[in-house]
């Protein structure tokens, strides 16, 4: 989903009146939340050229504070859709190169389209449509799996993966596609076999970025804005019920640790958090082809929009 970026710098001039506190926020870029889920360890076809096509739907009703508790006023009834498009290209290469890790590349290109409506025609934030969002490129290293005497039992991946300010971005709206900012967005991922039909796996992101000198409106002719950094995961666990195919639960959870700088200065009361759960799939229908269904609900939101999220997700080994 495409960052929601100086919403509630714009907010606070609506909500002094009405005897709300706030500060700016909602300013991080669109990450991985929930994306990938089972298996994430590795590929599951070994060595060569991927693709995969993921679909995502996002709805929300409620724009949080840095408290948790509902951003804008009851009368506002904010209804946000977000509909994203991820095209992933992975080359996995057969080659060595670090403690036995091979290298790979990874390139995914976002499409995003915003939908926001409200209940009257209050001073509200607008979005900015549909357009390419910000691309994103890495370097990885990913390690044979561990094998036990009844198959896999470990396999895990590093990578490094920039966010590209590609995305469509208009200084004048508040929802944008793109962040018009770079961003440092490394991760770890792992899938531990508890047994051979039962699996656990993990995403461990870092997040940082870097200034943004064109903020939108709701910085208030700022020269410059700087979201916090962050952490966020996802988390997985499936049981094979056949052979083919494996139910299980997913998650995603983000935490933003520093603050947002606006010209320089940090400002208090920024930091995003959200946390999700819910139903998945992962369909093996062949040896190269498999189908993710994930579906998320949203909690503990701070600073952020809490709602549901849907993904799905096919890959194809060439």
């Amino acid at each position: 989903m495409g960052g929601v970026r100086g919403f509630l710098c714009w907010a606070i001039a609506l909500l002094a009146g009405l005897g709300h506190g706030t500060a700016c926020a909602y300013d991080l870029p669109a990450v991985n939340l929930g994306a990938t889920s089972f298996m994430d360890g590795g590929p599951p076809s070994g060595p060569g050229l991927y693709l995969s096509q993921y679909f995502q739907y996002y709805t929300s009703n409620k724009f949080t504070d840095s408290k948790g508790d509902k951003l804008l006023p009851g009368s506002a009834n904010e209804e946000l859709d977000v509909w994203v498009s991820l095209t992933q290209m992975i080359y996995q290469s057969d080659q060595a190169l670090l403690f036995g890790g091979k290298w790979g590349l990874n390139l995914i290109v976002p499409l995003v389209s915003f939908d926001l409506d409200y209940g009257n025609n209050g001073p509200y934030p607008e979005d900015n449509g549909a357009g390419l969002g910000d691309v994103n490129a890495g370097v990885f290293l990913q390690w044979d799996p561990v094998m036990g005497p009844r198959g896999p039992i470990f396999m895990h991946r590093i990578e490094l993966t920039f966010l590209l300010p590609t995305g469509k971005y208009d200084s004048e709206k508040e929802l944008n596609p793109g962040s018009n900012f770079f961003s440092f967005n490394p991760y770890w991922s792992g899938t531990l076999f508890l047994t051979p039909e039962w699996t656990f796996s993990t995403r461990i992101h870092y997040l940082y970025n870097f200034k943004n000198n064109d903020p939108n409106r709701a910085f208030a002719g700022a020269g410059d804005s700087q979201a916090g950094q962050a952490v966020h995961l996802n988390f997985a666990t499936s049981y094979g019920v056949l052979p083919n195919l494996k139910l299980g639960i997913n998650g995603y959870y983000l935490k933003q640790f520093t603050d947002l700088e606006v010209d320089g200065d940090s400002v208090d009361n920024s930091r995003e958090q959200v946390f999700a759960i819910g139903p998945g799939l992962l369909w093996m229908i062949n040896k190269d082809a498999s189908l993710f269904l994930n579906m998320y609900v949203e909690s503990m939101a701070e600073n952020r929009p809490e709602g549901e999220r849907f993904n799905l997700r096919f890959v194809y080994h060439f």
